[in-house]
């Protein structure tokens, strides 16, 4: 990645936040929405792969309670809505324009059929508390449901909830994924 790639990317995801973008408004998101802060240094992390830009993003995860991987291929448009308790593993790959709230697992599994790590497809919404764990396709425009289990594949436009998650309708994300890119 080059720094072009990289400033478009940081640029993306402000205007997730705000539906506009600026210098002055990076700033300010920079030091207001935590979310945005440590999403910042993941893909800098990305970028430089740098040791103590690592070390800078370990100490991010203990501030902020969440621990993404520096590893993990998130796509444009990435939102975080509430920070705290986020757990996004090493090789899981999130599509662009995805919000992610408090509480969120994309983990990996260590045995059994879907051992490895989730494929989130573009446009989805995650509720809070939700657990999408193993080597299972999330599709395009999907909303799980507060603390919904996904340990099997879910088509494009559903909504998933329960324990284990199961469809209830196919009415996607509508409404949960604004300011797209």
């Amino acid at each position: 990645m080059n720094f072009k790639e990289f400033r478009q990317l940081i640029f993306q995801d402000l205007y997730r936040y705000h539906g506009s973008t600026s210098v002055k408004l990076f700033f300010k998101s920079y030091f207001l929405h935590p979310g945005f802060h440590y999403m910042c240094w993941i893909r800098f992390g990305n970028y430089s792969n740098n040791r103590l830009v690592k070390y800078i993003v370990f100490r991010k995860h203990i501030r902020y309670g969440m621990q993404i991987s520096i590893d993990a291929d998130i796509g444009r448009g990435f939102y975080i809505g509430h920070f705290g308790g986020v757990v996004i593993s090493s090789g899981a790959k999130i599509g662009k324009n995805c919000n992610i709230s408090q509480g969120v697992t994309i983990g990996l599994s260590v045995r059994g059929k879907n051992k490895g790590v989730p494929t989130i497809g573009d446009n989805c919404y995650i509720a809070p508390g939700a657990k999408i764990i193993g080597n299972i396709k999330i599709g395009n425009n999907v909303s799980v449901g507060a603390n919904a289990v996904v340990t099997t594949d879910v088509p494009d436009n559903a909504v998933v909830v329960g324990i284990p998650a199961r469809v209830i309708s196919f009415n996607g994300s509508n409404g949960y994924s604004n300011n797209r890119v």
